[in-house]
């Protein structure tokens, strides 16, 4: 398994603990929350339920059958409700602690909402078991799910009967950019980075490119051929989260092809704005949706935009969904030819999340100037150009600035591109000490190179995005 090192490490401390542990573990689909699981079942004792989108009783029974592996009992426990399933459970953990206290009982059940959704009063159940029976014991619960919205509302909310008995709640992320280019050693670091900008950090997608075919080929085999599994994947993870999913692809194509603001999205799908404000609400709680404010403005900011979160949404929906008559009139192996050279130009947001991550990384290690008070994007009116300007990423503290520019194409970066970073950092003029962070994929013009030396500049290219000491 690549990456998740650190929820291994929680996970194997909460088993370790010697005292009853409640983990509530969730994450958007084919994040790697089985996997996480079940690599930390393999090295341990646990009662693993995968919960299944059917009835109580299929799903009891089947609880019913791992309970007597787990517990080596000579039959199969009989219930006809959670109720009675959960009150064996109980008697099967006391009769095992008795024997040992100092052992872990550990249940694990997956995909916890299809349960909860079929019998509701599960967790009224579960909160009474705990309070009562399990509180003491040496006993680890983990509830893990897919539907994020259920979990943090329905799980770990205030008006759940579950609130405040959980001991540790892990939101399961994608993988940052060098954790998933361990999926392709023999891609170049170009080539990671671009295979990155396309899939974003989802093991499932990940793991699906072949590094020993080149990144044209894996474009074109794994997303645009009919038959391959990526090809209708955003569409089927849509129809497994909402039953309408019309109106939503109607959001998520707009965002794709340029708007953002709240009111440009709305005009477009033709929706009122009501409506269109709560399937917005919606993406955001499956994580395919982002609200960003520009850096330094509250929450509340008029000056808010839209944008995928998931950078393999952002592909799909440009260059599959909203190219679906090209692409079957060209077929993949053209289709792919013919956009191929423009698709750097399309990923300059997940380009700049990378450059992000990069500079986390670097202020994890010490090696960033000062530590900024966050970091995000800025935009706003620029009084010396007397227009609209922007900041890719930036970061201040106190006196101290941290601007950066990120441009992910095939020309080189030139003098008035970096004059314009030096000018959208005029704007704030109560920083008095700044720094320039410049990412850029194709490599600098040498006026670039000569003008750097008279600011705090770093000039990037993509091989030192993996020079993280």
């Amino acid at each position: 398994m690549i990456g998740r090192e650190y929820e291994l490490e929680c996970l194997n401390e909460l088993y370790n603990s010697n005292k009853f542990e409640f983990l509530v573990l969730y994450g958007r689909r084919r994040i790697g929350k089985t996997t996480l699981l079940t690599e930390f079942a393999k090295k341990h004792d646990c009662l693993y339920f995968l919960s299944q989108e059917k009835n109580t009783t299929l799903n009891l029974s089947e609880f019913a059958k791992l309970t007597k592996d787990y517990f080596d009992m000579d039959y199969i426990p009989q219930a006809e409700d959670w109720n009675q399933m959960i009150n064996i459970l109980t008697e099967r953990i006391e009769f095992k602690l008795d024997k040992n206290p100092n052992e872990k009982v550990c249940i694990i059940i997956d995909e916890f909402p299809f349960i909860a959704k079929e019998y509701p009063t599960i967790k009224s159940i579960l909160q009474h078991t705990i309070d009562h029976k399990w509180q003491h014991k040496n006993v680890m619960l983990v509830l893990c799910g897919s539907s994020v919205s259920f979990m943090v509302n329905e799980v770990l909310g205030y008006s759940s009967p579950l609130y405040g008995r959980r001991t540790a709640n892990i939101e399961l992320k994608p993988l940052n950019y060098l954790e998933a280019s361990k999926f392709f050693p023999n891609f170049s670091n170009i080539d990671k980075i671009t295979a990155y900008t396309i899939l974003g950090g989802i093991p499932y997608y990940l793991q699906i490119f072949d590094d020993k075919l080149s990144l044209k080929e894996n474009i074109s085999k794994y997303i645009f051929d009919s038959s391959s599994v990526l090809r209708e994947e955003p569409m089927l993870l849509l129809k497994q989260e909402f039953r309408e999913p019309t109106i939503y692809n109607s959001i998520i194509e707009a965002i794709a092809t340029g708007s953002s603001k709240f009111n440009e999205i709305s005009q477009k799908i033709n929706e009122e704005t009501s409506k269109c404000a709560s399937y917005m609400k919606n993406l955001q709680e499956v994580r395919i949706v982002d609200k960003i404010i520009p850096y330094g403005e509250n929450a509340n900011s008029k000056k808010s935009i839209y944008t995928l979160s998931d950078p393999f949404f952002r592909f799909w929906y440009k260059y599959v969904f909203s190219n679906s008559s090209t692409l079957s009139v060209l077929g993949p192996k053209s289709y792919t030819d013919t956009i191929f050279n423009s698709i750097s130009s399309v990923l300059g947001s997940a380009f700049e999340d990378v450059c992000t991550q990069y500079l986390v990384l670097q202020a994890r290690s010490g090696k960033l100037p000062f530590i900024p008070n966050g970091m995000g994007k800025w935009w706003g009116n620029n009084p010396k150009k007397k227009s609209q300007d922007d900041v890719d990423i930036m970061g201040i503290k106190d006196n101290q600035g941290l601007f950066c520019e990120c441009k992910f194409r095939n020309e080189k970066f030139d003098l008035s591109e970096f004059n314009d970073l030096i000018c959208a950092s005029e704007i704030f003029q109560n920083i008095t000490d700044k720094y320039y962070y410049i990412f850029v994929k194709s490599g600098y013009t040498q006026a670039v190179i000569d003008e750097s030396k008279k600011y705090n500049v770093k000039l990037l290219t993509i091989d030192d995005l993996f020079k993280i000491d």
